[in-house]
């Protein structure tokens, strides 16, 4: 792609528009900007933007858009599929300004929030009127409710509760060419036309930048219990999840955990946890509402299902520092197999009856070309977290063939019913495997809904579409 450079009248522009101290040249700043959590990729933007409104945004697109010069939004810097690296420099646009909750409605049970408050304090703030906002990725701490938009993002209760889709009912978004628009209305319902809200979620900020947020909000549960199942095999863990919903419960969340994270989690974070000899896997099974002995119901035909597939142990938290200690394990997994190894994490999901093949071929296709593997994810709707181990793999291999055995993961994805992401976007990391997936209809498709946003191309290029179109299977 051809794009224009920012060159001293266009800086100059940028900054008469938004203001100079909203714009950022330092090596600090711009090597700051530079990458996200995905792997080890780096690409620096020419300049870094940090504006305060939406018409502060506008104006900039609108420079931008009529020079050619590339922006990309940023939200909390969380992101695990490079959509938020600027790979051909130009503007990086941090949102981290837009952090006001601007309302919490109690009657209509909603909320308008800005896209840089960050999940966590907004599901705090939300709580402390007795509501809930389910959507709780892992990242919560860190990550931004815009950056979820962004990317579709879920969390472990997405089991009971869904996705961030079932919960933005409206959006307030700047267009590449500087014009600022609402997606929708802020109602449970909508049959009036393109449902615009549902095609900017998940759209990882190709289309347009987000700006306000209207979210759906439900009462907080009073009552959880969470309890954890211990298995010898990781295919009896997988299979043991779609059982449990046959039986007619449907947990908060369901959690697998292979033993190998849970080891290093240990490890890493000083988790204290009795992890015996015999276990390979464990799941972690959360129920909540407001009723203990309907919970306790729950739990007992869970207990039975667990059995029924050779658990060996299971344990409830017994207070809310037990619990708290527990979904900490699971939260601080990525960071720990970070900390461990030289790793590339894949976010594959299938139906979750498909969960056993799914990890079983995962192991066979590491065995074929040479790397480990750790996973852990959200079983409960069949999204499995797969970090890549280099372990023995030579740097030839795993810069060279490792793509190969990754595209061969994703082929096994495909064919069990499933897709390449569940939560995490497909950016630029994922884009070369989209064929496995989409055909070329799919794909023109999706190039032609982005053109019509973006008809010069400037926001956030490079990202979700392969770069050439690639015949199905080939790399």
């Amino acid at each position: 792609m051809n794009f224009t450079k920012i060159n001293p009248e266009i800086l100059a522009e940028i900054k008469a528009a938004i203001g100079a101290d909203n714009v950022f040249t330092d090596a600090e700043s711009l090597d700051h900007y530079s990458h996200d959590e995905t792997e080890d990729l780096r690409y620096q933007p020419e300049i870094v933007v940090k504006p305060t409104s939406p018409e502060e945004i506008s104006s900039l697109l609108k420079i931008c858009n009529i020079h050619g010069v590339p922006v990309t939004p940023r939200g909390g810097g969380t992101g695990l599929s490079g959509a938020a690296l600027p790979i051909y420099g130009g503007v990086s646009l941090s949102m981290e300004k837009f952090k006001a909750i601007i309302a919490i409605d109690t009657e209509n049970l909603q909320a308008v929030v800005e896209p840089g408050v960050i999940t966590e304090e907004f599901i705090n703030a939300v709580a402390e009127k007795g509501l809930l906002y389910p959507v709780d990725p892992s990242s919560k701490g860190s990550c931004f409710i815009g950056g979820n938009v962004a990317h579709g993002s879920g969390g472990p209760r997405v089991v009971k509760y869904g996705t961030i889709r079932e919960y933005i009912l409206n959006l307030e978004v700047v267009l590449p060419n500087g014009d600022i628009i609402w997606t929708g209305a802020n109602t449970l319902k909508y049959a009036s036309g393109y449902n615009l809200t549902q095609l900017m979620i998940g759209s990882e900020g190709t289309l347009g930048v987000v700006t306000k947020i209207v979210t759906k909000l439900l009462p907080k549960p009073t009552q959880s219990v969470l309890m954890m199942g211990s298995f010898s095999t990781n295919e009896d863990a997988c299979a043991a999840v779609s059982a449990i919903f046959r039986a007619g419960v449907t947990p908060s969340a369901l959690e697998f955990m292979e033993r190998k994270g849970v080891e290093w989690v240990i490890k890493f974070d000083d988790i204290k946890f009795d992890l015996k000899d015999d276990v390979a896997a464990l799941l972690m099974i959360e129920f909540d509402g407001d009723d203990l002995d309907d919970i306790f119901k729950n739990c007992e035909k869970t207990n039975v299902v667990l059995e029924e597939h050779h658990c060996t142990e299971v344990l409830f938290a017994d207070t809310a520092a037990q619990k708290e200690e527990l979904w900490r394990m699971r939260r601080t997994m990525a960071e720990s197999v970070k900390s461990n190894s030289v790793y590339k994490e894949e976010d594959t999901v299938v139906p979750r009856a498909a969960l056993p093949k799914l990890i079983n071929g995962i192991k066979e296709i590491g065995a074929k070309y040479g790397f480990e593997s750790v996973c852990y994810g959200h079983a409960g709707d069949g999204n499995l977290h797969v970090n890549i181990i280099k372990a023995g793999m030579s740097d030839e291999d795993w810069k060279n063939k490792l793509k190969f055995g990754i595209a061969e993961i994703f082929e096994l994805t495909t064919a069990l019913g499933g897709t390449l992401s569940g939560e995490h976007g497909i950016g630029l990391v994922q884009k070369e495997f989209m064929p496995i997936k989409y055909s070329e209809i799919h794909l023109n498709l999706m190039r032609g809904i982005k053109n019509v946003f973006d008809p010069n191309g400037i926001l956030n290029p490079g990202k979700i579409m392969p770069d050439t179109p690639t015949p199905k299977g080939e790399l």
